[in-house]
């Protein structure tokens, strides 16, 4: 079963915290504008995650990829869904084809559609 927000933000902090004690509860609660005991219910995930703006501070803080750390705790970012509600059809078909193909396929159409060879 895949980890979700809230554990795989526990395991993260506390895998830095290892080297370096700036990485406690309090201090990266601190460091991204929320209580320690609001950062500590939801790496128990005891409370839902928190919003878009803290998510991509944690983020940040913890050295992890915004759009994951979202994906995780089940939103989108503000730019992606824009993107979607200017073309949702196309969005909701590409992403529904996208969900069975491999990994590898996928990372390909990915090279192909950044790098401007389609």
């Amino acid at each position: 079963m895949p980890k979700g927000f809230g554990e795989s933000v526990r395991e993260r902090r506390e895998a830095l915290r290892e080297r370096d004690e700036r990485y406690s509860v309090r201090q990266v609660a601190l460091r991204i504008g929320v209580e320690p005991s609001f950062l500590s219910k939801v790496e128990r995930e005891e409370v839902a995650p928190p919003s878009e703006a803290k998510i991509v501070a944690l983020a940040q803080e913890l050295g992890e990829d915004p759009d994951i750390l979202l994906a995780l705790a089940g939103k989108v970012s503000s730019d992606l869904q824009e993107a979607i509600r200017k073309r949702p059809e196309l969005f909701a078909s590409l992403i529904r084809e996208l969900r069975t193909m491999p990994d590898r396929a996928v990372l390909r159409l990915v090279r192909e559609v950044r790098d401007g060879r389609w």
